[in-house]
Protein backbone atom coordinates (compact mmCIF):
# COMPACT_ATOMS: atom_id res chain seq x y z
CA UNK A 1 0.00 0.00 0.00
CA UNK A 2 2.85 2.04 1.18
CA UNK A 3 4.44 1.42 -2.35
CA UNK A 4 1.16 2.68 -4.38
CA UNK A 5 0.89 5.77 -2.45
CA UNK A 6 4.74 6.65 -3.07
CA UNK A 7 4.39 5.35 -6.50
CA UNK A 8 1.11 8.14 -7.31
CA UNK A 9 2.75 10.56 -5.41
CA UNK A 10 6.19 10.75 -7.71
CA UNK A 11 3.82 10.63 -10.74
CA UNK A 12 1.84 13.54 -9.52
CA UNK A 13 5.00 15.40 -9.31
CA UNK A 14 6.04 14.58 -12.43
CA UNK A 15 2.70 15.77 -14.21
CA UNK A 16 3.04 19.23 -12.41
CA UNK A 17 6.48 19.98 -13.28
CA UNK A 18 5.49 19.21 -17.08
CA UNK A 19 2.54 21.42 -17.02
CA UNK A 20 4.91 24.17 -15.79
CA UNK A 21 7.17 23.90 -18.55
CA UNK A 22 4.65 24.31 -20.76
CA UNK A 23 3.73 27.80 -20.08
CA UNK A 24 4.75 30.50 -22.00
CA UNK A 25 6.84 33.26 -19.75
CA UNK A 26 4.68 36.28 -19.44
CA UNK A 27 5.27 38.97 -21.74
CA UNK A 28 7.40 41.57 -20.81
CA UNK A 29 6.43 45.17 -22.32
CA UNK A 30 9.53 47.08 -23.86
CA UNK A 31 9.43 50.69 -22.39
CA UNK A 32 9.63 53.29 -25.24
CA UNK A 33 12.18 56.05 -24.75
CA UNK A 34 11.59 59.70 -25.13
CA UNK A 35 14.01 61.75 -26.62
CA UNK A 36 14.97 65.45 -26.03
CA UNK A 37 14.44 67.60 -29.59
CA UNK A 38 14.45 71.34 -29.98
CA UNK A 39 14.68 73.41 -32.67
CA UNK A 40 17.55 76.74 -33.22
CA UNK A 41 17.35 79.89 -30.97
CA UNK A 42 17.17 82.97 -33.29
CA UNK A 43 18.74 86.05 -31.66
CA UNK A 44 21.11 88.67 -31.59
CA UNK A 45 24.66 87.92 -30.46
CA UNK A 46 27.43 89.85 -29.69
CA UNK A 47 30.22 87.83 -30.05
CA UNK A 48 34.64 88.57 -29.89
CA UNK A 49 36.55 88.09 -33.17
CA UNK A 50 40.00 87.32 -31.61
CA UNK A 51 43.83 88.20 -33.14
CA UNK A 52 47.03 87.35 -32.35
CA UNK A 53 48.71 90.61 -31.36
CA UNK A 54 52.10 92.01 -30.41
CA UNK A 55 52.41 94.45 -27.67
CA UNK A 56 54.84 97.18 -28.01
CA UNK A 57 55.85 100.39 -25.73
CA UNK A 58 54.77 103.82 -27.75
CA UNK A 59 58.90 104.91 -27.07
CA UNK A 60 61.52 102.21 -26.82
CA UNK A 61 64.91 102.73 -27.72
CA UNK A 62 68.41 101.31 -27.28
CA UNK A 63 70.79 103.44 -25.58
CA UNK A 64 74.64 103.41 -26.53
CA UNK A 65 78.00 104.75 -25.76
CA UNK A 66 78.66 107.52 -28.04
CA UNK A 67 82.88 107.62 -26.38
CA UNK A 68 85.06 105.62 -26.13
CA UNK A 69 86.60 105.19 -22.22
CA UNK A 70 86.36 103.11 -19.32
CA UNK A 71 82.69 102.91 -17.64
CA UNK A 72 83.19 105.17 -14.82
CA UNK A 73 79.49 104.38 -13.01
CA UNK A 74 76.31 102.81 -13.15
CA UNK A 75 73.34 104.92 -11.54
CA UNK A 76 70.60 102.64 -12.04
CA UNK A 77 69.61 98.92 -12.01
CA UNK A 78 67.62 96.54 -14.60
CA UNK A 79 64.06 97.60 -14.25
CA UNK A 80 64.26 100.59 -12.63
CA UNK A 81 61.94 103.54 -13.43
CA UNK A 82 63.89 106.57 -14.73
CA UNK A 83 63.03 110.43 -14.94
CA UNK A 84 63.51 112.38 -18.50
CA UNK A 85 67.26 113.85 -17.49
CA UNK A 86 68.32 111.40 -14.84
CA UNK A 87 71.78 110.31 -15.05
CA UNK A 88 72.16 106.32 -15.99
CA UNK A 89 76.00 105.92 -16.95
CA UNK A 90 78.71 107.90 -16.66
CA UNK A 91 82.15 107.41 -18.46
CA UNK A 92 85.18 107.93 -17.11
CA UNK A 93 85.70 111.82 -18.40
CA UNK A 94 89.68 112.57 -17.93
CA UNK A 95 90.76 112.79 -21.64
CA UNK A 96 87.67 114.55 -22.70
CA UNK A 97 88.10 116.90 -19.96
CA UNK A 98 91.58 117.43 -20.93
CA UNK A 99 90.71 118.13 -24.62
CA UNK A 100 88.15 120.59 -22.97
CA UNK A 101 91.13 122.82 -21.00
CA UNK A 102 93.68 122.89 -24.63
CA UNK A 103 90.80 123.97 -26.91
CA UNK A 104 90.09 126.79 -24.02
CA UNK A 105 93.29 127.75 -24.15
CA UNK A 106 93.38 127.64 -27.81
CA UNK A 107 90.51 130.45 -27.58
CA UNK A 108 92.50 132.10 -25.37
CA UNK A 109 95.31 133.05 -27.53
CA UNK A 110 93.06 133.41 -30.57
CA UNK A 111 91.39 135.95 -28.73
CA UNK A 112 94.64 138.25 -27.77
CA UNK A 113 96.18 137.40 -31.23
CA UNK A 114 92.59 138.88 -32.43
CA UNK A 115 93.03 142.25 -30.28
CA UNK A 116 96.75 142.72 -30.97
CA UNK A 117 96.46 142.59 -34.83
CA UNK A 118 93.29 144.96 -34.84
CA UNK A 119 95.37 147.31 -32.79
CA UNK A 120 98.34 147.04 -35.51
CA UNK A 121 95.65 147.28 -38.17
CA UNK A 122 94.68 150.64 -36.88
CA UNK A 123 98.32 151.85 -37.03
CA UNK A 124 98.73 150.75 -40.85
CA UNK A 125 101.60 147.90 -39.53
CA UNK A 126 99.78 144.74 -40.80
CA UNK A 127 96.84 144.46 -43.32
CA UNK A 128 93.04 143.87 -42.83
CA UNK A 129 93.35 140.48 -44.01
CA UNK A 130 95.95 139.45 -41.55
CA UNK A 131 92.89 140.97 -39.37
CA UNK A 132 90.84 138.95 -40.96
CA UNK A 133 92.58 135.41 -40.87
CA UNK A 134 92.90 136.41 -36.99
CA UNK A 135 88.99 136.31 -36.63
CA UNK A 136 88.69 132.94 -38.69
CA UNK A 137 91.25 131.87 -36.55
CA UNK A 138 89.31 132.27 -33.49
CA UNK A 139 86.20 131.23 -34.94
CA UNK A 140 87.79 128.00 -35.65
CA UNK A 141 89.43 127.44 -31.76
CA UNK A 142 85.68 128.05 -30.47
CA UNK A 143 84.11 125.52 -32.93
CA UNK A 144 87.14 123.05 -31.53
CA UNK A 145 85.95 124.08 -28.16
CA UNK A 146 81.92 123.28 -28.62
CA UNK A 147 83.22 120.03 -30.15
CA UNK A 148 85.34 118.90 -27.20
CA UNK A 149 82.70 120.03 -24.57
CA UNK A 150 80.35 118.07 -26.44
CA UNK A 151 82.47 115.18 -26.30
CA UNK A 152 83.01 115.83 -22.77
CA UNK A 153 78.75 115.84 -22.30
CA UNK A 154 78.44 112.70 -24.07
CA UNK A 155 80.62 110.94 -21.31
CA UNK A 156 77.01 111.22 -19.16
CA UNK A 157 74.38 109.11 -20.47
CA UNK A 158 71.14 110.65 -19.45
CA UNK A 159 67.10 109.44 -19.64
CA UNK A 160 65.34 110.61 -23.01
CA UNK A 161 62.19 110.68 -21.47
CA UNK A 162 60.54 108.88 -18.63
CA UNK A 163 60.66 105.21 -18.63
CA UNK A 164 61.45 101.90 -17.56
CA UNK A 165 65.44 100.53 -18.20
CA UNK A 166 66.22 97.54 -19.86
CA UNK A 167 68.51 94.39 -19.38
CA UNK A 168 71.94 95.72 -19.27
CA UNK A 169 74.31 94.95 -22.37
CA UNK A 170 78.05 92.88 -21.49
CA UNK A 171 78.53 96.17 -19.39
CA UNK A 172 79.97 96.58 -15.88
CA UNK A 173 81.37 99.23 -13.94
CA UNK A 174 85.17 99.77 -15.21
CA UNK A 175 84.14 97.35 -18.52
CA UNK A 176 86.14 99.62 -21.49
CA UNK A 177 83.52 100.77 -24.12
CA UNK A 178 83.85 101.49 -27.88
CA UNK A 179 81.83 104.01 -29.20
CA UNK A 180 78.43 102.64 -30.32
CA UNK A 181 78.55 99.50 -27.83
CA UNK A 182 75.36 98.56 -25.80
CA UNK A 183 74.14 100.03 -22.84
CA UNK A 184 70.66 99.14 -22.22
CA UNK A 185 67.24 99.98 -23.47
CA UNK A 186 64.78 102.55 -22.33
CA UNK A 187 60.53 101.71 -22.27
CA UNK A 188 58.06 104.69 -22.13
CA UNK A 189 55.31 102.20 -21.17
CA UNK A 190 52.88 104.98 -20.00
CA UNK A 191 50.72 104.18 -22.99
CA UNK A 192 51.28 101.07 -25.47
CA UNK A 193 51.18 100.04 -29.02
CA UNK A 194 49.46 96.87 -30.11
CA UNK A 195 49.75 95.14 -33.61
CA UNK A 196 47.52 93.00 -35.11
CA UNK A 197 46.12 91.83 -38.27
CA UNK A 198 42.90 91.57 -39.85
CA UNK A 199 41.30 89.48 -42.80
CA UNK A 200 39.79 91.85 -45.77
CA UNK A 201 36.43 91.44 -44.44
CA UNK A 202 36.98 92.73 -41.00
CA UNK A 203 38.82 95.88 -42.84
CA UNK A 204 35.81 96.24 -45.06
CA UNK A 205 33.59 96.48 -41.88
CA UNK A 206 35.91 98.78 -40.05
CA UNK A 207 35.39 101.26 -42.65
CA UNK A 208 31.90 101.23 -42.80
CA UNK A 209 31.57 101.61 -39.25
CA UNK A 210 33.83 104.39 -39.47
CA UNK A 211 32.12 105.76 -42.26
CA UNK A 212 28.87 106.23 -40.25
CA UNK A 213 30.75 107.54 -37.28
CA UNK A 214 30.41 104.13 -35.80
CA UNK A 215 32.71 103.93 -32.42
CA UNK A 216 34.78 100.60 -32.33
CA UNK A 217 37.04 99.70 -28.89
CA UNK A 218 38.47 96.75 -28.54
CA UNK A 219 40.02 94.55 -25.99
CA UNK A 220 42.90 92.71 -24.74
CA UNK A 221 43.17 89.22 -23.39
CA UNK A 222 46.79 88.46 -21.86
CA UNK A 223 48.66 85.42 -21.25
CA UNK A 224 47.10 84.32 -17.90
CA UNK A 225 43.61 84.31 -20.19
CA UNK A 226 42.53 87.71 -18.07
CA UNK A 227 40.74 90.78 -20.17
CA UNK A 228 42.93 93.56 -19.27
CA UNK A 229 40.76 96.56 -17.52
CA UNK A 230 42.01 99.91 -20.25
CA UNK A 231 39.62 99.57 -23.37
CA UNK A 232 42.31 100.20 -26.35
CA UNK A 233 41.46 102.49 -29.14
CA UNK A 234 42.04 101.72 -33.08
CA UNK A 235 43.92 104.34 -34.35
CA UNK A 236 46.57 103.42 -37.33
CA UNK A 237 45.95 101.21 -40.22
CA UNK A 238 48.99 100.22 -42.81
CA UNK A 239 48.48 100.95 -46.02
CA UNK A 240 48.85 97.54 -48.05
CA UNK A 241 47.40 94.23 -47.87
CA UNK A 242 50.08 91.34 -47.26
CA UNK A 243 50.33 89.77 -50.66
CA UNK A 244 50.88 86.08 -48.31
CA UNK A 245 48.45 85.94 -46.43
CA UNK A 246 45.73 88.48 -47.07
CA UNK A 247 45.73 90.79 -43.94
CA UNK A 248 46.22 94.23 -42.85
CA UNK A 249 47.76 95.39 -39.61
CA UNK A 250 46.13 97.64 -37.44
CA UNK A 251 47.43 99.39 -34.69
CA UNK A 252 45.49 99.85 -31.35
CA UNK A 253 46.47 102.38 -28.28
CA UNK A 254 45.83 101.02 -24.45
CA UNK A 255 47.17 103.42 -21.81
CA UNK A 256 48.85 101.56 -19.28
CA UNK A 257 48.44 103.13 -15.60
CA UNK A 258 49.99 100.68 -13.41
CA UNK A 259 52.97 99.91 -15.92
CA UNK A 260 51.31 96.07 -16.28
CA UNK A 261 51.70 95.72 -19.54
CA UNK A 262 55.72 95.53 -20.74
CA UNK A 263 56.88 95.94 -23.96
CA UNK A 264 57.74 92.70 -26.27
CA UNK A 265 54.29 91.10 -24.54
CA UNK A 266 51.80 88.91 -26.55
CA UNK A 267 48.25 88.64 -26.17
CA UNK A 268 44.70 88.73 -28.29
CA UNK A 269 43.10 91.30 -29.63
CA UNK A 270 39.20 91.01 -28.72
CA UNK A 271 37.14 93.28 -31.36
CA UNK A 272 33.22 92.79 -30.23
CA UNK A 273 30.74 92.40 -33.37
CA UNK A 274 27.25 92.05 -33.84
CA UNK A 275 25.87 89.44 -35.50
CA UNK A 276 21.79 90.08 -36.03
CA UNK A 277 19.29 87.03 -36.31
CA UNK A 278 22.30 84.43 -35.45
CA UNK A 279 20.57 80.91 -36.01
CA UNK A 280 22.50 79.39 -32.64
CA UNK A 281 22.37 75.54 -31.78
CA UNK A 282 24.55 73.53 -29.14
CA UNK A 283 27.55 72.08 -30.11
CA UNK A 284 26.85 68.65 -28.41
CA UNK A 285 23.85 68.20 -31.06
CA UNK A 286 26.50 67.86 -33.82
CA UNK A 287 28.51 65.32 -35.11
CA UNK A 288 31.42 65.12 -37.55
CA UNK A 289 31.93 62.84 -40.80
CA UNK A 290 35.17 63.58 -42.96
CA UNK A 291 35.22 66.88 -41.49
CA UNK A 292 32.14 68.41 -42.51
CA UNK A 293 29.69 68.31 -39.34
CA UNK A 294 25.95 67.38 -39.64
CA UNK A 295 22.76 67.09 -36.89
CA UNK A 296 19.95 64.68 -36.76
CA UNK A 297 16.51 66.29 -37.84
CA UNK A 298 13.38 64.70 -36.63
CA UNK A 299 10.56 65.39 -38.54
CA UNK A 300 6.86 65.95 -37.38
CA UNK A 301 6.84 62.08 -37.72
CA UNK A 302 9.48 61.62 -35.34
CA UNK A 303 11.54 60.24 -38.41
CA UNK A 304 15.63 61.26 -38.18
CA UNK A 305 16.85 62.91 -41.17
CA UNK A 306 21.03 63.44 -41.57
CA UNK A 307 21.40 67.34 -42.31
CA UNK A 308 25.18 68.70 -43.05
CA UNK A 309 25.14 71.90 -41.31
CA UNK A 310 27.61 75.21 -42.04
CA UNK A 311 28.86 76.63 -39.17
CA UNK A 312 29.03 80.86 -39.54
CA UNK A 313 31.14 81.83 -36.00
CA UNK A 314 32.05 79.17 -32.82
CA UNK A 315 31.48 80.38 -29.71
CA UNK A 316 31.80 78.25 -26.32
CA UNK A 317 29.36 75.27 -26.21
CA UNK A 318 27.49 76.76 -29.15
CA UNK A 319 27.55 77.14 -33.41
CA UNK A 320 26.08 79.89 -34.93
CA UNK A 321 24.66 78.86 -38.41
CA UNK A 322 25.09 79.76 -41.82
CA UNK A 323 22.98 77.45 -43.02
CA UNK A 324 21.75 73.45 -43.14
CA UNK A 325 18.87 74.14 -40.64
CA UNK A 326 15.62 76.98 -40.60
CA UNK A 327 14.71 78.39 -37.26
CA UNK A 328 11.50 76.24 -37.60
CA UNK A 329 12.88 72.32 -38.09
CA UNK A 330 13.60 70.39 -34.73
CA UNK A 331 17.04 68.53 -34.36
CA UNK A 332 18.45 65.71 -31.79
CA UNK A 333 19.54 67.86 -28.67
CA UNK A 334 22.34 64.77 -27.88
CA UNK A 335 23.63 62.61 -30.46
CA UNK A 336 23.17 59.02 -29.57
CA UNK A 337 25.05 55.89 -30.68
CA UNK A 338 22.15 53.68 -31.59
CA UNK A 339 19.85 56.13 -33.42
CA UNK A 340 20.65 56.76 -37.13
CA UNK A 341 18.34 58.31 -40.04
CA UNK A 342 15.22 56.42 -40.75
CA UNK A 343 14.41 55.72 -37.30
CA UNK A 344 11.62 56.55 -35.63
CA UNK A 345 11.41 58.49 -32.24
CA UNK A 346 8.96 59.45 -29.44
CA UNK A 347 10.35 62.62 -29.05
CA UNK A 348 9.99 65.63 -26.35
CA UNK A 349 10.21 69.69 -27.72
CA UNK A 350 12.28 71.38 -25.63
CA UNK A 351 12.40 75.33 -25.39
CA UNK A 352 15.38 76.86 -27.05
CA UNK A 353 15.54 79.41 -24.74
CA UNK A 354 16.04 76.89 -21.70
CA UNK A 355 18.79 74.13 -23.98
CA UNK A 356 20.91 77.03 -24.65
CA UNK A 357 20.51 79.09 -21.45
CA UNK A 358 21.71 75.42 -19.86
CA UNK A 359 24.75 75.38 -21.24
CA UNK A 360 26.21 78.25 -19.29
CA UNK A 361 26.66 80.92 -21.71
CA UNK A 362 28.13 84.22 -21.26
CA UNK A 363 27.18 85.78 -24.56
CA UNK A 364 24.89 88.69 -24.59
Amino acid sequence: MKLIKKLIFIYSSLIILFLTGCQSPPESKEVEYTYQVSKPLVKDMRLNDEYVCQIRAIQHIELRSLEKGYLQKIYVDEGQFVRQGQMLFKIKPNIYKADVEKSQAEVGLAKIELQNNKALVEKDIISKTESAMSASKLAKAEAELEMSETHLGFTEIRAPFNGLVGKFGDIRTGSLLDEGDLLTTLSDNHKMWVYFNVPEARYLSYMKNKRNNISQTVQLKLANKEVYSEGGTIETIESDFSNTSGNIAFRATFNNPHSLLRHGETGNILWPKLIKKAIIIPQKSTFEILDKKFVLVVDKKGVLHEREIVVAEEAPNIFILKSGISPDEMFLLERQNNLYKGDKIKYKIMDPKSVIKSLDLYAN
